[in-house]
């Protein structure tokens, strides 16, 4: 067990599987200079610049070579800067990387890792603060997930690593310098959340940095006499239905909580699942909670306005712990 930030932890994870495994490789901008966020800081050094490859400013050839490096036996680590960048390779993400087992009717794979730092950072505006993380879920062909600390942002990056799929990995921007204790061998396999506090009362479901947002609101929760459950997706798809309705089955309630915006958000998921499949469990309507649908500003105070927070949360609790379902 060590201590590092979650941006060292995936840093750690790649550096590994780079040294078990001479197939693994990076590419992207600026990684020679550590990357935008100094993810990649070190790394050239060991590896050289054949496996820590700086790329041109053109997403779609970054995610079009690598696509084809894959096809040929190499696992590309794919850094995309920004999840609103990836945009820009969309075409070769969701055409051809996600179909290519299907196409070639299992001749060929795609064992990519699509690195795409996602959600609300200071003053980054409009175009640099988007989580998309349900585009990716709607695709079939794609596994995703969004880790949402130290120790998962290692063990997760070593899963994905190691996947024969393509995964579209989406690290929240705001949490690079999160500290935790990180166990090298923690294994933690896709499709299995996490339950962050155990309660009996209500039900948070999160991933992502809100996901530590809602273990927070928990928290709070538990000073009023709320108890709540707080399950940790880690992983989107596939996600752990199970753990969900199990927990549901035993508190009655659920609040959704994820920072990209509610509508048509995977929240939208999770809680008709949760309708359809735990609906007679229900004390409560189901709550989610979003961002609206607006663009981020840049303005700090406007900002703030499109934020999920964890007293967001923790007040939607107490609210539905009010509440009944009516007959």
């Amino acid at each position: 067990m060590a201590v590092m930030t979650y941006g060292e932890a995936a840093k750690l994870a790649i550096a590994d599987a780079m040294r078990a495994d001479p197939a693994v490789w990076c590419v992207g901008e600026d990684l020679g200079r550590g990357g935008v966020f100094q993810q990649y800081k070190g790394l050239r050094e060991e590896f050289g610049a054949d496996r820590i490859s700086d790329a041109p400013i053109s997403e779609a050839a970054i995610m079009g070579a690598a696509f084809g490096a894959a096809m040929v036996g190499t696992r590309p680590i794919v850094e995309m800067r920004f999840a609103d960048f990836a945009l820009c390779a969309t075409d070769e993400l969701v055409n051809q990387i996600a179909k290519a087992r299907f196409m070639f009717g299992g001749q060929s794979r795609a064992p990519m890792v699509i690195r795409k730092p996602m959600g609300l950072w200071r003053s980054s505006a409009a175009q640099h603060s988007q989580s998309l993380e349900g585009w990716y879920v709607h695709i079939p062909g794609l596994v995703v997930v969004c880790p949402a600390t130290p120790q998962d942002n290692y063990s997760m990056m070593r899963a994905a690593i190691a996947c024969d799929d393509p995964v579209v990995y989406l690290e929240h921007k705001n949490i690079w310098g999160m500290e935790g204790a990180v166990d090298t061998g923690l294994e933690v396999p896709f499709g299995s959340a996490r339950q962050r506090r155990e309660g009996s009362d209500l039900t948070i479901v999160s991933w992502s940095d809100c996901a530590n947002r809602a273990e927070q609101a928990a928290e709070d929760l538990a000073g009023s006499g709320v108890e709540a459950d707080v399950i940790d997706l880690r992983s989107l798809w596939p996600w752990d239905k199970a753990a969900v309705l199990a927990s549901v089955r035993r508190t009655g309630r659920l609040i959704v909580a994820h920072e990209s915006v509610a509508v048509g958000g995977f929240g939208a998921e999770v809680s008709a699942t949760v309708a359809e499949q735990a609906g007679d469990a229900l004390k409560a309507p189901v709550r989610r909670i979003g961002a609206p649908r607006a663009l981020v500003p840049y303005a700090p105070n406007l900002e703030d306005k499109l934020r999920v927070t964890a007293d967001m949360i923790a007040e939607a609790g107490r609210a539905v712990c009010q509440q009944e379902v009516a007959e």
